[in-house]
């Protein structure tokens, strides 16, 4: 029975070993994104001014703005969420800690995967909270809200995906936030668009789950290649 445990034990403490630097790793960022807690609000308050100006700007007769509600939250989504991209590696490329981060025994790619788990906790999480009082205040019909939310949460984690990507490659610039922009814009369009026109199809009764889809298929694929990718642009910026 000793030898019995002991083998269980040797089998299975390699297995467990990413799990844990997995979870020492997300508590170090949700801790340093704690300590700049103002930052992670700064995209709540910048989705919650777009919801609120557009009605001042538009009108506020309840039928034009139900017409436009899914559109206006799904663009206030995606810049909010761009707000904070840049600070994504830049903290710790700024202080060294990225450095060591590349030496350390854990693989980048899980280090990337902690990070871009943080981001979506900190930023696209409290947004999707957020959404229903959004969803009200610009008279969305009730019956698309669901719709709305499933489309938000997968799209806001395709962002952050892609957003890892792109402030990698642009970790090594000064200034890189507009050059950001531009180029994480671009390939955040087909989420938008897959994503607002499934809440479009429900509300004119159409068949809307194929957008869905082909999202949740972006989704798996860049789970798989985003980390990887990432990581290689963060060498190529460190090197």
């Amino acid at each position: 029975m000793p030898r019995r445990r002991c083998r269980c034990a040797s089998w299975t403490s390699p297995g467990a070993a990413p799990m844990r630097e997995l979870r020492a790793l997300l508590a170090r960022d949700i801790g340093l994104m704690w300590q700049k807690r103002t930052d992670a609000a700064q995209p709540m308050l910048f989705a919650l001014m777009v919801c609120v100006m557009f009605p001042l700007a538009m009108g506020s007769e309840p039928a034009r703005l139900a017409q436009s509600a899914s559109a206006v939250i799904w663009v206030a989504h995606l810049l909010a969420g761009m707000l904070v991209l840049d600070n994504l590696y830049r903290s710790d490329f700024e202080d060294g800690s990225l450095e060591q981060l590349l030496l350390a025994p854990v693989p980048l790619p899980l280090v990337i995967a902690s990070k871009v788990a943080v981001h979506w906790l900190t930023t696209a999480l409290p947004l999707l909270v957020m959404t229903p009082l959004l969803a009200q205040m610009l008279f969305l019909p009730m019956n698309l809200l669901p719709v709305l939310m499933l489309g938000l949460l997968i799209g806001s984690l395709l962002m952050s995906l892609i957003g890892a990507v792109v402030a990698a490659l642009t970790l090594g610039i000064r200034r890189s936030g507009l050059l950001l922009a531009l180029m994480a814009l671009p390939l955040y369009v087909p989420v938008l668009v897959f994503g607002a026109g499934s809440v479009w199809s429900a509300g004119q009764g159409l068949p809307w789950l194929g957008a869905i889809y082909l999202m949740c298929a972006g989704l798996v694929l860049l789970i798989v290649l985003a980390p990887w990718a990432a990581a290689n642009a963060l060498r190529l910026a460190l090197s």
